[in-house]
């Protein structure tokens, strides 16, 4: 495990601890686990528009008509405006 020096202003700091403290958890855990929920959020984007680089407009309509034109299942419509 590596440590890590990381300066927070006062405010913040004192939020991280009081979050930290209503989940029964270190201040370090609560770092740790924001820090590994970003990378999470970041890389999943990333994720995304590699793929969505890879697709193209002609693909996505010969998909598209292969769905059904039917009307939606009950629960499933639309809310109305």
């Amino acid at each position: 495990m590596t440590a890590l020096t990381v300066r927070l202003p006062n405010s913040v700091h004192q939020k991280v601890r009081e979050l930290a403290l209503r989940d029964e958890i270190s201040v370090n855990q609560f770092i740790a686990a924001a820090v590994s929920e970003k990378m999470a959020s970041v890389m999943t984007l990333d994720y995304l528009k590699s793929e969505a680089a890879k697709s193209s407009r002609g693909a996505f309509d010969r998909f598209m008509t292969l769905v059904p034109d039917t009307m939606a299942a009950a629960g499933d419509e639309l809310p109305k405006s």
